[in-house]
Parts: C-alpha cells; sequence; structure tokens
C-alpha cells in the first residue's frame, strides 16, 4: 500500500514540476514589453499559437462572432502602467485579459477587468473594462507563430496568419 501511495506522489510532483516549464509548451509564452513614446510602459504576456497548415476562422481560432482569448493557454494579459486613451477611449491604469472578437475585416478588441483567468472559459462581459472595433488588414507577412509588436508611437499590433490587427495606445 505504500508504495502505491509513493508512486501516485510521485506523479503528482512530477506533473507539476512538468507544468511549470511553459517554454516547453506547443504554444510558448512570449511578453513584450514597450515604453511608449509618451513614458507610459505597455506589456503584453500571451502565448503564441502556431498556425501548422490549418484556417484561422475556420479550424483554428478565431471563430467568427464568437469571443477568443487572443492567443493560447492562459489569457493574454495587457498592463499599462497609467492610464491611457485606445482608440480615443478611456482606460485606467493596470492589468487586464485581452479578448477580441473577429467578424471579417472588423474586430472588437476587449480589455476585461478580470486579467488572472484560463482562455475565455471564465471570460463575463459585465467584467469588461473597454471594448473598441478596429479594422484588420492583410499582413504584409505570414506569421506562422502568432505575435504582438508594441511601437513607440502607442500603435499595437496584431500579426497572425496572413492578418494584422491594429489599435493605438495614447
Amino acid at each position: 500500500m505504500k508504495s502505491i501511495a509513493f508512486f501516485i506522489t510521485l506523479f503528482i510532483v512530477l506533473t507539476a514540476c512538468s507544468q511549470e516549464d511553459k517554454s516547453k509548451r506547443p504554444s510558448p509564452p512570449d511578453l513584450v514589453t514597450v515604453k511608449l513614446n509618451s513614458g507610459t510602459t505597455v506589456s503584453i504576456n500571451y502565448s503564441q499559437p502556431s498556425v501548422k497548415g490549418r484556417t484561422i476562422g475556420k479550424d483554428l481560432e478565431p471563430l467568427p462572432g464568437k469571443i477568443w482569448r487572443t492567443g493560447a493557454n492562459e489569457a493574454t494579459v495587457f498592463e499599462v502602467d497609467k492610464a491611457v486613451t485606445i482608440e480615443g477611449k478611456s482606460l485606467p491604469a493596470g492589468k487586464y485579459a485581452l479578448f477580441t472578437i473577429a467578424n471579417g475585416t472588423n474586430w472588437t478588441v476587449i480589455f476585461n477587468k478580470k486579467w488572472d483567468q484560463w482562455g475565455a472559459s471564465d471570460y463575463k462581459d459585465a467584467d469588461d473594462a473597454l471594448r473598441v472595433n478596429v479594422k484588420a488588414d492583410k499582413a504584409k507577412a505570414f506569421a506562422e507563430r502568432m505575435k504582438f509588436e508594441i511601437f513607440r508611437d502607442g500603435r499595437v499590433s496584431l500579426l497572425w496568419g496572413d492578418i494584422d490587427v491594429d489599435f493605438t495606445v495614447q
């Protein structure tokens, strides 16, 4: 009986330890942080899914009209150290889960107050701090792995497959 308990304990410990190294995930973590010309620091902490020959919007998120965590694994975290405006709308300093809804070239970018959540399973629109509507464009180059870019002028770009979705932080 003691050997069964030992092996169960060993399995739990090894499983927990193996999950600590997020860089080994199929969708590895990434963090981009930039200090804008305005002095505000913007950070996006997310996991990078890969296309792997699948079709975005059909075999792969975002699916049309559905909430997406805008990445993989845990919800993507968008953080600003000062109050900002995004597409002209106010957002207080703090951490937010970043979600999107894609509808063709019309995208809704959502900043949700419950930043520490897994994916979109716990998402509630009642917790939204801000929603902005933006246009998606065709990307200049194909992004096999989803990524965010933040520019010092405040432009934030989401690049995924042949999609480029931009919003402005001021």
